[in-house]
């Protein structure tokens, strides 16, 4: 495993998604609702793709609302107690990532998990070229997941990290960057499985920004059952006065101060 963690839990930020965002705010990370009803790979490809990568250009991350249907949430969230679908379960207090646990999928990857793995990289695959012209990094990304993947597996990337989290009262993920191998996709998704405010409270998904020479910016990003966050993993361009530089960012969920709450994980390159 090649996760990078800070040794210190996240700061409760007492924000409530539901409540107290801001509309115009909220709005400007939400470039588009997706029809829940339609077939899944219909809502990716209806989705505000425009607005997303502004979004992502501008902040680092961008949510898709409503991207899973409640039915897919709960369906999901209930395979975590089937370890026949999992390589292995991380305790986070073993390691000093926190509090709570998480699992890796194993091959063959749930249908849902693969899809969304599938339909959502060739959205993605412009956004991460670009953002590696700019920044003057010669990696470019092939067109279809699977022609990437051959790629991973090809340098000994082969085992799979689309992961389930499940957090309960006072659990909480350190600020960390997904990073399992020498290929790594700049940008990963993840999708909220219960609802903020019923099934838990607290445990807000939070994202830190470093730039040059300035204090980190942290961003909570509202989300809702369902909705699936879009975000860099471990760094993206910015442009200065005279040329883009890189800032680096690192996600983490503050503690949760009741509740249990699901999350699935969907990173695109696979682990050495």
């Amino acid at each position: 495993m090649n996760r990078f963690d800070s040794q210190l839990p996240l700061l409760d930020t007492h924000h409530d998604p539901a409540r107290s965002v801001a509309p115009d705010d909220h709005d400007a990370r939400r470039p588009h609702t997706a029809t829940s009803a339609a077939p899944l790979s219909r809502r990716i490809e209806t989705l505000d793709w425009g607005g997303i990568t502004q979004t992502l250009d501008e902040y680092g991350y961008a949510v898709a609302p409503q991207l899973l249907t409640c039915d897919e949430c709960e369906a999901l969230a209930a395979l975590y107690d089937r370890d026949e679908r999992f390589r292995s379960r991380i305790v986070m207090t073993r390691h000093g990532f926190g509090r709570g646990e998480y699992q890796y999928f194993r091959y063959p990857l749930p249908r849902l998990v693969q899809q969304l793995r599938t339909s959502l990289y060739p959205h993605l695959v412009p956004i991460a070229n670009r953002w590696n012209e700019v920044l003057g990094i010669d990696v470019r990304y092939p067109a279809s997941h699977a022609e990437y993947i051959k790629r991973c597996h090809a340098a000994g990337q082969s085992r799979p990290t689309p992961l389930l989290l499940r957090y309960g009262k006072d659990d909480y993920n350190c600020l960390h960057q997904d990073l399992y191998g020498e290929h790594v996709f700049p940008l990963q998704v993840a999708v909220l499985l219960a609802e903020p405010g019923r099934d838990f409270t607290g445990g807000e998904f939070v994202m830190t920004e470093q730039r040059p020479r300035m204090q980190s910016r942290v961003q909570v990003v509202p989300l809702r059952k369902g909705d699936a966050a879009i975000f860099a993993v471990h760094h993206r361009p910015v442009r200065g006065v005279r040329a883009a530089y890189r800032v680096n960012l690192r996600h983490g969920v503050s503690p949760l101060r009741s509740g249990r709450r699901h999350t699935l994980g969907v990173i695109f390159h696979d682990a050495t």
